[in-house]
């Protein structure tokens, strides 16, 4: 079963792999096609260009069919086509022949990773370039380049895809991803992939208490458009959410707080990570560096964390082509998986009860302990349905009392389960 949704996981990310991507476009739209058919009720929206959100506007559609850079053998040495990250995202047209010294002001490398493909944007400012590995960059020699690309910058809109799980409650745990970056595999497609196979798992409860929402969007212009076109039902509903990014390598986990740090979301992504990952690399706000920026910003302030593997731009393949289907795994896409259905269910979970009896219950009538008295009959079990009725003041919920006995939650359910059951607990 794990390994299975692992390779489910991980075979997505090979089918979204070769589309070329960006903040709008084909490529976005693309990509919410392949995971509607995972998720059918998957609600695709466009949000024309021009709209103004808070202090962003929605920008030009760009869409791209072609981009090479031809040497002066004719031999065609750059390639859109055999890599997407060769093309500045939302690079200009180009139909031209120009020296290299003209030629280098339109290339970027990165001499520290001479082997590595960088990935440049240019979403609000028109210009056009190529990347290159560093090494390639140094074999260039003079000469006439011709350059081509062909792309469009249009009116047209930014695409998002959002999908609404109705609970008995009308309260909302938030779910975000991005589908903005071309062929990267940590940075980009870990996030949307496993958001993916967690809804669907979500959408498999069949009794879950809270609604879900979950958006597929691009980061940061995405983040912001749907805030400021949702911002009074978000501050009402949302109560608990995660951002979710860089969720596929094997690395040690990675806690990323809200800016409160001490929200539900927090909570819980700590309780789990303690128990499940002790390891974890624990960071603070001021290291914050997606949509949580959006998400917890002043006058927005929702409860949003995020549990990631290697947290972005602190593993060296971060924005190159290094970042590649070698560099995620099933297993790795897999444990992420895990831990983030874990702060779901803790989530769901975490009531307040309390003790329907006052002082200790008799448990020996209900079958609960020996009726043998004697020091050695005191088991675990019966140690921990004494806990949970010791703390049941109406007052803690079940996450209190799991940190208080270092335990994990998930650990405390079905013994209060049996306490319900008999009468012994009620929730509040």
């Amino acid at each position: 079963m794990q390994a299975n949704i692992g390779k489910k996981i991980y075979d997505l990310c090979e089918t979204l792999w070769p589309i070329t991507r960006s903040i709008t476009g084909d490529g976005v739209r693309e990509t919410l096609s392949v995971i509607k058919k995972i998720l059918p009720n998957l609600v695709v929206h466009e949000v024309a260009t021009g709209i103004q959100c808070f202090d962003w506007t929605i920008p030009m559609e760009w869409n791209i069919k072609d981009a090479y850079v031809i040497d002066p053998d004719g031999n065609k040495i750059i390639n859109f086509k055999q890599n997407n990250l060769h093309i500045v995202s939302y690079s200009t047209p180009v139909n031209t022949v120009m020296s290299l010294s003209e030629l280098q002001q339109h290339l970027h490398s990165l001499p520290s990773q001479p082997d590595a493909i960088p990935y440049v944007t240019s979403y609000y400012e028109e210009r056009w370039g190529f990347c290159l590995a560093d090494s390639q960059r140094k074999t260039l020699k003079d000469g006439r380049y011709q350059v081509f690309i062909d792309s469009e910058l249009k009116d047209g809109s930014l695409t998002y895809g959002e999908i609404l799980i109705p609970g008995k409650s009308l309260k909302e745990i938030f779910i975000s991803t991005y589908v903005c970056h071309p062929s990267m595999a940590n940075n980009e497609l870990s996030g949307p992939t496993v958001t993916t196979y967690l809804t669907k798992w979500i959408q498999s409860l069949e009794d879950n208490y809270y609604s879900y929402r979950v958006i597929f969007i691009p980061e940061t212009i995405g983040s912001i458009c749907y805030i400021s076109q949702n911002l009074g039902h978000m501050k009402e509903y949302i109560f608990a959410g995660y951002n979710v990014s860089c969720v596929g390598d094997n690395n040690a986990y990675s806690y990323l707080p809200s800016r409160q740090e001490e929200t539900l979301s927090d909570q819980v992504a700590l309780h789990v990570l303690k128990h499940t990952h002790p390891d974890f690399v624990r960071y603070s706000y001021l290291d914050r560096g997606s949509d949580e920026r959006q998400y917890c910003s002043p006058g927005v302030d929702l409860p949003i964390a995020s549990v990631m593997r290697t947290k972005y731009a602190q593993y060296k393949e971060y924005h190159t082509s290094l970042d590649n289907l070698d560099y995620i795994s099933p297993e790795g896409l897999f444990g992420a998986y895990e831990v983030l259905t874990k702060c779901i269910e803790c989530i769901e979970n975490n009531k307040i009860y309390r003790a329907s009896v006052l002082c200790e219950p008799q448990m020996g009538k209900r079958n609960l302990r020996p009726t043998l008295g004697a020091s050695t009959n005191m088991g675990s079990d019966i140690k921990l349905m004494s806990d949970i009725l010791a703390y049941a003041d109406g007052h803690h919920d079940l996450l209190y009392l799991a940190n208080k006995l270092d335990m994990p939650m998930w650990h405390l359910l079905d013994t209060v389960q049996i306490l319900i059951k008999e009468n012994l607990l009620t929730e509040c």
